[in-house]
């Protein structure tokens, strides 16, 4: 099989034109992820189809086209329009009651909605039908405030070289703000005490997450 990707957690393989295999280095809920992806899609949500989930593997619908972070390398001036895009993925997830059988994280004061927890650019193909949202290994269900606020938190800590990708980071965040109708700010400092739990959390990245949840620096 072709390596065709390689994520902090998985490797996904080409097998044919039409389906690639998604496999996790470690044991992971791979079934309830197909179960939850099945039940986005049949709400009108886009995700990858899945044709299998067995153990550590899935197989999925091969999707083409760029990931929103390769589409921003290459032209950068889309920030604005990308960021807003990505605003409305979580609108248009968070719109949709979560399932009962789905974990619950950052609980909500009324009724808990289908939470990504890793909606970021990287996770959203442009492809020729729309944006598709991959990877639901880490969803729950809980308040949507949350899912932004990790998002934030995950695009806040990204370990990036110069300055210009560095502005591009921050009017990013500022168009996905203005993309969703959700104030994440009563969460931020949740999402960045949750996501130090992240046992593949590079240094310079766990660093700025304790200042954001509000820790001494390691060592004192």
């Amino acid at each position: 099989m072709e390596l065709i990707g390689r994520g902090r957690e998985a490797d996904v393989y080409a097998l044919d034109g039409s389906r690639v295999l998604r496999r996790y280095r470690e044991a992971g809920p791979t079934e309830r992820e197909a179960r939850l992806m099945a039940h986005l899609a049949a709400r009108g949500y886009p995700v990858p189809e899945v044709y299998e989930a067995t153990g550590t593997d899935m197989v999925l619908e091969r999707l083409t086209g760029p990931t929103m972070t390769e589409a921003l390398a290459r032209r950068p001036w889309r920030v604005g329009s990308l960021g807003r895009e990505l605003g409305r993925l979580h609108d248009r997830l968070h719109a949709l009651p979560a399932p009962e059988w789905l974990p619950r994280r950052f609980a909500s004061a009324g009724h808990d909605r289908v939470l990504h927890l890793d909606l970021h650019p990287g996770n959203v193909m442009l492809t020729p039908r729309g944006p598709v949202v991959i990877d639901w290994r880490n969803a729950a269900a809980g308040d949507p405030a949350a899912d932004l606020a990790t998002t934030i938190v995950t695009v806040g800590s990204a370990e990036l070289s110069g300055p210009a990708v560095r502005l591009g980071r921050g009017l990013l965040v500022r168009a996905l703000c203005r993309g969703s109708r959700t104030d994440p700010a009563g969460r931020i400092r949740e999402a960045a005490e949750a996501k130090l739990a992240d046992p593949h959390l590079r240094p310079a990245e766990a660093a700025w997450l304790r200042r954001r949840a509000g820790r001494a620096p390691e060592g004192r």
